[in-house]
């Protein structure tokens, strides 16, 4: 069979689901490549993770004699089959991308069914096991994990144990749950070679089991390369006051933290809270005016 990928979104961050159907038909003697418009083909596969808000749909090409949509962006129940899914991603499809870094997920689902988040309808409001790091990890230096809620996973001990015996530098790239931390996977989060460690605190309800976790990383975890324990996600726009937004900022930095503020349907926020962004997340910015108040976004 001749297959084509449709990557929907970009090209500039490597579809996994592609990667896997990719290696899967190279397995079983297909010829696979990029769509072309000019080809025929027996099968094209249109894969497309985020909806319209973040990516446009591509038109379903007429050169195909079979088209399957698959993708977050399409359904949250589509899936690939286990055959496919675990399969070892064919990362020279993105040849054009670094070879380096593998891409994975070692659980899936997460407990904590955020009103803003689709994991949990997608995946399951319990976070499970579902590979080893051998099943998507071949040696590469790097390692980008997909994973929603890794440390709420009964086996996550033994997962990091795999990330810090793989002596590769990992990407918690969705970030860790401060209320999960502890004594233990702190010391193996140490034992990792992570860049930059992430954590989040989107309500305010959760305000003391996050910074007891918070305060459990400075006493036990290790600083980063900018001199601080890492960075902390603040969710705005949702359910929180400018007021909220401030007490977590002006918290988390005099804790060591770097605050990254993130808006919910920025399109439609408050200028506000635009300009809050723009001051926060600019850490020149944010180190030279500590006030936001006295922040004039005209002036830098």
């Amino acid at each position: 069979m001749r297959i084509g990928l449709i990557d929907v979104d970009s090209h500039n961050w490597p579809n996994l689901a592609l990667m896997k159907i990719s290696a899967y038909h190279k397995s079983i003697g297909d010829h696979v490549e990029w769509w072309d418009g000019f080809a025929q083909y027996d099968r094209a596969y249109m894969s497309r993770v985020f909806d319209d808000t973040y990516s446009v749909d591509e038109p379903e090409p007429c050169n195909a004699a079979e088209i399957v949509k698959g993708g977050t962006g399409y359904s949250l129940q589509n899936t690939l089959v286990d055959e496919i899914e675990h399969m070892m991603p064919d990362y020279g499809l993105y040849h054009w991308l670094p070879q380096d870094t593998a891409y994975g997920f070692l659980t899936r689902g997460c407990p904590r069914d955020c009103e803003f988040c689709i994991v949990t309808e997608k995946e399951g409001r319990k976070s499970k096991k579902v590979a080893d790091l051998s099943e998507f990890w071949a040696g590469q230096k790097r390692i980008k994990l997909l994973d929603p809620n890794l440390l709420a996973c009964p086996e996550h001990i033994d997962l990091l144990k795999q990330l810090a015996n793989s002596g590769a530098q990992v990407d918690f790239t969705q970030g860790l749950d401060a209320r999960l931390l502890s004594a233990e996977n702190i010391s193996l989060l140490n034992s990792i070679r992570i860049k930059e460690i992430h954590f989040a605190w989107d309500h305010m309800r959760e305000t003391d089991a996050v910074l007891r976790g918070l305060r459990l990383y400075t006493e036990n975890g290790h600083k980063n390369r900018h001199g601080d324990y890492g960075t902390v996600y603040v969710l705005t726009n949702f359910d929180t006051s400018m007021q909220d937004n401030l007490y977590r900022i002006y918290t988390l930095r005099d804790m060591g933290y770097t605050p990254y503020v993130m808006i919910y349907d920025k399109p439609h926020a408050p200028r506000a809270v635009r300009f809050l962004q723009r001051w926060c997340n600019n850490r020149q910015i944010f180190r030279a005016q500590p006030d936001f108040l006295k922040y004039n976004p005209k002036h830098g």
